[in-house]
C-alpha cells in the first residue's frame, strides 16, 4: 500500500480485502489515492493468474488523461478566458451532447491517422452487443458515433493549464462513453452467472477464466472499449486545438501529446509469470513512459515520468481520488463554497458542479509525495480553465 491503512476508509480496506483473498489473485497494490468504488476500489492494480475480474475494471473501460503543451504563454492569453470556455464548450459537446452527424474528422486532420473502416468494422464483432435486451446493436453503433470526440459528464473535463514556466497546456479527461458502459456492464453481468463465482465475498468481483468463451468475449469487446476510448480523446484533443485557436484568433503551436489510460486491462508479466493486471483509477509507469496525474477543476495537476516498480505492478496513481462522496459533497458545501475555491479559475460555478469542489478531494500534493518510489515529477500544471460536463 502506497497510503497508511489506518487513514484508509474501511469500506474501502474490505474490498482490498477481499480482492486480494480471490483464489485467483497474484497481488494487489494500492495507490495513494485509493478510495472505496464498485467490487474492487478506485486506486487499485490487481495482477490475476489466468483471471480477470470485470469489475475491477470498472465500467468506463479506457477511461484515462491527455495532454499537450501549447507554443503559448500566460502573456499570450486574455485576462479573461470566458470566451475561450465558450469556444470549448461550443465546439466539443459535454455532458449528454453529441456529434448529431459524427464528428468532422476531416476539418480537424484526423481522417488520415486511423483506418477507421477497420477500427468500426470491429464493433460489429463485439460479443456482448447483441444481448443488449434494451437497444439494437445498430442503435448503439449509431450513438458510439456520435459520441466519438465528446466529454461526458462526472469528472471528466477540458482543462487550460500553465506550468511554471508559464507555458499553457491542454489537458482532458475521458473515456469510452455509452458503449463502453454497456460493454462493462453485460459483461459483469454474465460473469456473476457463472458458477465459479457462486461462493464470492463480493458478486462484483466475478471473474472470467482462461481457456473459456466468455474470457475470449470479454477480451475482445474490452480491447475494442479501450480503442474507442484512446480515439475518442484523441478526437477531443484535436476539437479543443481548433477552439483555442478560434478563440484567440490566431495559429498556436503543440508539442508531443501524452496519452495514458487508467482504467483498463493489460497482460504483463512479473515474477516471471504471464498476469493480467487490471488498473481501476491507476496509470502505468512502463518504460519510464509520461503520465498525467490530475487534482480537482481548481487545483491542477501533474505531468510525470514513470519509475518501474515492480511492488506497484508499474502503477502509479491516477489523480488526487475522492475523500468524499458526490452525495456527502453536495450536502456539505455550497455554491458559494465552490465560487471560493475555485477563485481564479474559468469554470462552472453552479449547484450543476459542486460535488465536483474542490474540497471533495484528497490533497494532491500529499498524494504525490506518497508516490516519489513510482514517479518522477515533470511539471506542476495549475488550472486556469475547466470545462466540465
Amino acid at each position: 500500500m502506497w497510503l497508511d491503512p489506518a487513514e484508509t476508509e474501511g469500506g474501502a480496506m474490505r474490498q482490498l480485502r477481499n480482492c486480494a483473498d480471490l483464489p485467483w489473485t497474484h497481488g494487489v497494490a494500492v495507490m495513494p489515492d485509493c478510495h472505496q468504488g464498485y467490487g474492487a476500489t478506485v486506486g487499485s492494480v490487481i495482477a490475476m493468474r489466468d483471471a480477470v475480474s470485470p469489475g475491477a475494471v470498472g465500467v468506463d473501460l479506457g477511461c484515462g488523461m491527455s495532454a499537450v503543451r501549447t507554443g503559448l504563454t500566460a502573456s499570450d492569453l486574455p485576462d479573461s478566458l470566458a470566451a475561450v470556455r465558450a469556444q470549448i464548450e461550443r465546439d466539443l459537446p459535454v455532458g449528454r451532447g453529441l456529434h448529431q452527424h459524427g464528428a468532422d474528422l476531416d476539418r480537424i486532420g484526423m481522417r488520415a491517422e486511423t483506418d477507421w473502416t477497420a477500427f468500426w468494422g470491429r464493433f460489429d464483432t463485439l460479443d456482448a452487443i447483441d444481448r443488449a435486451s434494451w437497444t439494437t446493436a445498430g442503435k448503439l453503433r449509431t450513438r458510439a458515433h456520435q459520441q466519438l470526440g465528446t466529454l461526458g459528464g462526472g469528472n471528466h473535463f477540458v482543462e487550460v493549464c500553465l506550468d511554471g514556466d508559464d507555458r499553457a497546456w491542454l489537458m482532458l479527461h475521458s473515456g469510452s462513453r455509452n458503449i463502453g458502459k454497456v460493454l462493462a456492464d453485460l459483461h459483469i453481468e454474465a460473469a456473476k452467472g457463472l458458477p465459479h463465482n457462486a461462493d464470492l465475498p463480493d458478486r462484483d468481483l466475478a471473474v472470467f477464466l482462461n481457456g473459456t468463451p466468455e474470457m475470449v468475449a470479454y477480451r475482445n469487446d474490452l480491447y475494442w472499449a479501450q480503442e474507442y476510448a484512446r480515439l475518442n480523446r484523441r478526437v477531443m484533443m484535436e476539437l479543443a486545438k481548433a477552439a483555442l485557436a478560434k478563440a484567440l484568433g490566431r495559429d498556436v503551436a503543440y508539442g508531443e501529446e501524452i496519452s495514458c489510460h487508467h482504467n483498463y486491462v493489460s497482460e504483463e508479466t512479473y515474477d516471471g509469470l504471464d498476469l493480467i493486471v487490471t488498473r481501476k483509477g491507476a496509470i502505468s509507469t512502463a518504460g519510464g513512459r509520461m503520465g498525467i496525474i490530475p487534482g480537482s477543476m481548481g487545483t491542477g495537476s501533474y505531468i510525470v515520468r514513470g519509475k518501474e516498480n515492480d511492488a506497484a505492478y508499474r502503477s502509479a496513481s491516477h489523480g488526487a481520488g475522492r475523500k468524499m462522496s458526490r452525495n456527502a459533497a453536495r450536502k456539505l458545501f455550497s455554491v458559494a463554497d465552490l465560487q471560493a475555491q475555485t477563485e481564479g479559475v474559468e469554470c462552472r460555478k453552479d449547484s450543476g458542479v459542486v460535488d465536483e469542489i474542490p474540497g471533495a478531494y484528497k490533497d494532491l500534493d500529499a498524494v504525490m509525495a506518497q508516490q516519489d518510489d513510482l514517479v518522477d515529477v515533470v511539471a506542476r500544471l495549475r488550472t486556469i480553465l475547466c470545462v466540465k460536463g
